[in-house]
């Protein structure tokens, strides 16, 4: 091999390896069927906030941070006091210095908005005073949306070969560039390299970038939304499967062909300016002065919400609630029977429901665990082929499951048939040849249903029916040939994992959520993302069945989990638009007695009663039992406020937090760390749990604090793009993350964009350990992604994470800082 062959070897693999970290910096985005909550820094995690935020105002031009003006209110309301600011200045202190009156100071002062680097397209169109970024935008775009198609196109692109060589095939026949004056495309297109990471290389030298683009990969793709987005989605999913994807590699190799042909047509113009943004893009990223600040005010609020959560777990509460969960938690006494226990998804919006249900009647106990409720399960509804994975996106599914009915033989073949029909009907109305014809011919047939349903007068769901609207009536079923002893051993995990070995009610409402909505893309974003953007109730019916199964309870008994025979595991779905709770009962074998039933059915809806009261005050123009007709609205954009507002997660035994308004701001996780042998539960919590959390706090952070960039737009304007997502007007990039509506209501936030505080009843020692064993989950919090606290044996605030492995003293301020290594 000659030396410049080894040149040439070392160019290449230096650029496919800056290639593929553009990529992975690039956050995905699921589509809308089944949409997830993502963390839009997840490439970002090895670096720090304010590293980031300097990244993505040179390339983006935004600042991961509200106006200091916010800040400056909520310190004149005392919201944010001294002590939360001088904490700041003590864990963040900038270089040079700033005491507390300077911090004060630069609340007054709002810094220059960020100017990002110009792309090839951008100094293009500043040196003819054309579009071109508008053009190059829109192009992609089109071809995109019908590549990625789901089912909505009339006519879909096709994926030959994959995304690169589809669009070479379609560009060298799209005369839009050249009409608008990028003359010569089409060639230009036709002679690019055959693969996309040829086109790559090749960019890189006529450009001028050598082996090192620095953040100009990245730029690109960013400047492309949530196309890229959703490629990176197809490449995570590939991995997960052990797979690999190179859709979004592809996608930057087109964004730079554009740059190429842009570049050689106004060469002359641009070249100057273009080596100087060139050289910043490989300059080391720093941040400015500017964004310290705005780094420092971000921890104030966040320690002063810390101060408020340490202040609601520290007070007394009395009352028979809390007088009744409190009494077994740590003495080793046995609990009396409770007349009903009901496991809830740990999601913000159950702990309001939660909190309610308990007030109804002492003898109530709650729990707290994912939605999923440990049972990942890959599920196809009644009569359909399209498998569900109603687990979180980070897990692989472990059972498959289906839908059927009960009856046989005439009766299922029926049912299946009138499921399917009504299917393909759908589709008839939709295809290319039927759809004019169809609308033409049947359309007046539908005005009294357009009509009611337009005037919200559809029916909404039902006090308890399994028949509701959005909920599947037939029953699912794990798939044959899952033996009774690997069941066993699945519930055994599932019961640990709640710390639900002992003390069982009579009846044990397992409780899965969802959200019925009408009119809304985003409807999945309502619903359970620990189930994969889908409701929770087949996972709950799922696994009562299974918990009821005489054989499994015999198992069980041997290992040590004695479950009554009169207990019965009951399935049920809380809506969370509505706050009624749909009980399947008929999953039984035996029904329940109808005083039973009257008496759980009573404390359900007077829960959603007071829930509804309770979020009334949130929900802008919203009264009581007003609520639930939203839900059936189709023009409300705020049927609910989903996630709105979510800032902690805490893991401890329920009576830390019993007959405490945590306000619907914290995801609670029943966890009693003295019955975790061998912290399996705590490894299990903080690898899944807490890291799907912070998936959801980090994407409402961010979709507050830079909405052009991580947010979804309006929607008023959203118009649904190959039933993958959304675009604001009539095309362009298609948008990720959530809608202004689910940060704001018009007047002000509805969610205050803090990094989410993790507080864990355990030994430090023993969360430290974890830590170890997983370093991208420790990453969240040597980083400063996350806040880690760790509850003592009263369920106090008592250590605080400090990163690297050292804890120090929470609350005690200059001493604690001088205690860390005695802490560690």
């Amino acid at each position: 091999m000659t030396e410049r062959m080894a040149v040439d070897m070392l160019h290449g693999e230096t650029l496919a390896k800056a290639a593929d970290q553009a990529v992975r910096a690039i956050p995905p985005a699921w589509p809308l069927t089944a949409t997830v909550a993502v963390n839009p820094f997840l490439g970002q995690v090895n670096e720090s906030l304010d590293r980031t935020a300097a990244r993505l105002a040179r390339i983006c031009g935004v600042r991961l941070a509200l106006p200091r003006r916010h800040y400056a209110e909520r310190v004149e309301k005392g919201e944010i006091r001294d002590e939360d600011l001088l904490a700041a200045l003590r864990a963040s202190p900038l270089p040079g210095g700033m005491d507390l009156a300077a911090l004060k100071a630069a609340l007054a002062e709002e810094p220059q908005p960020a100017e990002a680097l110009p792309t090839i397209a951008e100094l293009a169109s500043r040196a003819t005073g054309q579009d071109w970024p508008g053009l190059v935008c829109e192009r992609i775009g089109s071809f995109a949306a019908g590549f990625f198609d789901e089912g909505q196109a009339l006519w879909a692109a096709s994926r030959h070969n994959g995304l690169y060589a589809a669009w070479r095939a379609f560009a060298t026949h799209d005369l839009t560039p050249e009409i608008h004056g990028l003359k010569g495309f089409g060639i230009t297109v036709a002679e690019a390299p055959e693969t996309a990471e040829g086109a790559i290389a090749r960019a890189a030298v006529s450009l001028g970038l050598g082996a090192e683009p620095g953040t100009y990969f990245h730029q690109l793709l960013l400047s492309l939304g949530g196309w890229s987005q959703f490629a990176r989605h197809l490449q995570f999913k590939a991995e997960m499967d052990g797979r690999t994807d190179s859709t979004a590699l592809d996608l930057l190799a087109i964004r730079l062909v554009f740059e190429e042909a842009l570049y050689a047509g106004h060469k002359a113009a641009i070249e100057s300016a273009w080596q100087k943004v060139r050289r910043v893009h490989a300059e080391p990223v720093q941040a400015d002065r500017d964004t310290l600040i705005a780094t420092l005010l971000q921890l104030a609020a966040e320690h002063a919400a810390q101060r408020q959560l340490a202040a609601t777990l520290a007070a007394p509460v009395a009352g028979p609630v809390a007088a009744a969960v409190a009494a077994p938690v740590a003495d080793g006494m046995a609990p009396r029977q409770p007349l009903l226990q009901a496991a809830f998804c740990i999601d913000v919006r159950s702990e309001v429901f939660r909190r309610a249900l308990e007030s109804s009647d002492p003898g109530i106990r709650t729990l707290g665990f994912a939605g999923f409720f440990g049972l990942g399960t890959s599920h196809k509804g009644f009569a359909s082929v399209v498998a569900e994975h109603r687990l979180p996106v980070l897990l692989k599914p472990s059972v498959f499951s289906c839908s059927a009915v009960d009856g046989k033989g005439d009766a299922d073949r029926k049912a299946r048939f009138n499921a399917r029909a009504s299917r393909a009907w759908g589709r008839f109305k939709l295809a290319a040849v039927s759809s004019f014809a169809f609308v033409e011919a049947a359309g007046p047939v539908y005005a009294g249903k357009i009509l009611r349903d337009g005037l919200g007068l559809g029916a909404g769901l039902g006090k308890g029916s399994a028949k509701a609207k959005g909920v599947d009536a037939a029953r699912p079923r794990l798939a044959p040939g899952i033996d009774i002893e690997t069941q066993a051993a699945m519930a055994e995990r599932i019961l640990r994992a709640m710390s639900l070995t002992e003390g069982f009610a009579r009846i044990v409402l397992i409780a899965g959520h969802g959200a019925n909505v009408v009119n809304n893309p985003y409807a999945s974003a309502l619903h359970c993302g620990a189930c994969g953007g889908h409701a929770g109730d087949v996972n709950a019916r799922l696994i009562a069945g299974m918990l009821n199964d005489r054989e499994v309870r015999e198992h069980l008994r041997a290992k040590g989990i004695d479950i009554p025979a009169g207990t019965v595991f009951l399935g049920g779905l809380h809506d969370t638009t509505t706050d009624r709770v749909t009980l399947f009962e008929e999953d039984l074998e035996q029904g329940l007695a109808a005083e039973e039933r009257a008496r759980i059915r009573q404390w359900l809806d007077n829960a959603g009663r007071l829930v509804r009261a309770e979020r009334a005050l949130r929900l802008p123009l919203a009264s009581g039992e007003d609520i639930a007709g939203r839900s059936r609205d189709w023009s409300q954009v705020r049927p609910e406020l989903g996630l709105a507002g979510c800032r902690a997660f805490i893991a401890a035994p329920r009576a830390r937090t019993v007959g405490r308004s945590l306000e619907g701001q914290a995801f609670l996780h029943d966890y009693v760390w003295r019955k975790d042998e061998g912290f399996k539960v705590l490894e299990l919590i903080l690898t899944a749990p807490v890291v799907v959390a912070s998936w959801i706090s980090l994407q409402y952070f961010g979709s507050t604090v830079a909405p052009s960039l991580f947010g979804a737009g309006n929607k008023l304007l959203h118009n649904v793009v190959g039933g993958i997502g959304v675009v604001e007007g009539n095309g362009g990039n298609l948008r990720a993350g959530l809608p202004w509506q689910s940060v704001h209501d018009g007047v002000g936030f509805v969610h205050e964009p803090l990094r989410l505080t993790v507080a864990i009843e355990a030994p430090k020692e023993a969360i430290g350990n974890v830590l170890r064993q997983h370093p991208q989950v420790r990453a969240l919090f040597d980083n400063g992604w996350l806040h880690l606290f760790a509850l003592d044996e009263r369920g106090q605030m008592a250590w605080r994470y400090a990163g690297d492995q050292v804890w120090e003293a929470a609350g005690a301020g200059e001493a604690g800082v001088l205690d860390r290594k005695r802490a560690g």
